[in-house]
């Protein structure tokens, strides 16, 4: 059995102090790895439903055939770790701003390490998610690459980043740039926190040909009910 609780990892970085954490939950005993930046939290491999709803919705809507992926925010790994699921996909990119984070996965730190390395289709990316979306792309290796699906998992919600770098994303410019970085028929999908905004659907459906807001419920064990998360998805046209 684990200790009730273990700081495995600590580090200064651009963005702030971050931490990875071990603690043993003390309700069902399970193990769960968790990572603040600063004072809050980021992530929790408690609650992995909507990280897990993006991958799949996202990719379901793509058009049938195999799929070059990226995603943004690596994480704890259980997006890309759902991408790499389905049979569909050809290859992973997955952009991770903090080297801390992507040299917890090469370690074998968090629990989903080892599958993600391992797997010859997934690459991990050190880099600006927002800066490559809006510059030559994804790739460091192939410029203007085009991909199927874009899923980003970084901010709390549109309106609720990280940094305020991050806001001009989240408008018209910025979603007009990532769509450029599609294929035809191509998807972009982002998690969010927070319930659906008529202001960003808004946004979405001005840049994409078709676009959805999904409630994605799970149960929260820690408030004995369910909580739900938001799965954005935008498609473009397939001229």
């Amino acid at each position: 059995m684990s200790v009730r609780f273990e700081e495995i990892d600590w580090r200064t970085t651009p963005m702030g102090e971050i931490s990875l954490r071990r603690r043993r939950e003390p309700v069902s005993g399970a193990e769960v790895y968790e990572v603040k930046l600063g004072d809050e939290f980021l992530m929790s491999s408690l609650f992995t439903a909507g990280e897990e709803a993006l991958a799949r919705l996202g990719l379901a809507a793509t058009p049938g055939g195999e799929v070059d992926v990226v995603v943004g925010g690596l994480g704890l790994g259980y997006t890309a770790r759902t991408v790499l699921a389905h049979q569909r996909v050809r290859s992973l990119l997955v952009v991770e701003a903090l080297s801390e984070v992507i040299e917890w996965h090469r370690r074998g730190l968090v629990p989903l390490g080892a599958e993600l390395t391992s797997d010859p289709r997934c690459r991990l990316v050190q880099g600006n998610f927002f800066s490559m979306a809006g510059a030559a792309g994804f790739d460091p290796g192939e410029a203007e690459r085009r991909f199927h699906a874009v899923l980003l998992d970084i901010d709390h919600a549109p309106d609720h980043v990280l940094h305020p770098a991050h806001a001009p994303f989240y408008e018209p410019a910025g979603l007009r740039a990532l769509a450029a970085h599609l294929h035809p028929g191509g998807v972009f999908a982002l998690w969010s926190n927070d319930p659906p905004s008529e202001g960003f659907r808004r946004v979405l459906a001005d840049i994409f040909a078709d676009s959805a807001a999904l409630v994605i419920t799970f149960t929260n064990p820690l408030q004995g009910g369910t909580s739900a998360n938001t799965v954005y998805l935008g498609r473009t046209s397939l001229d």
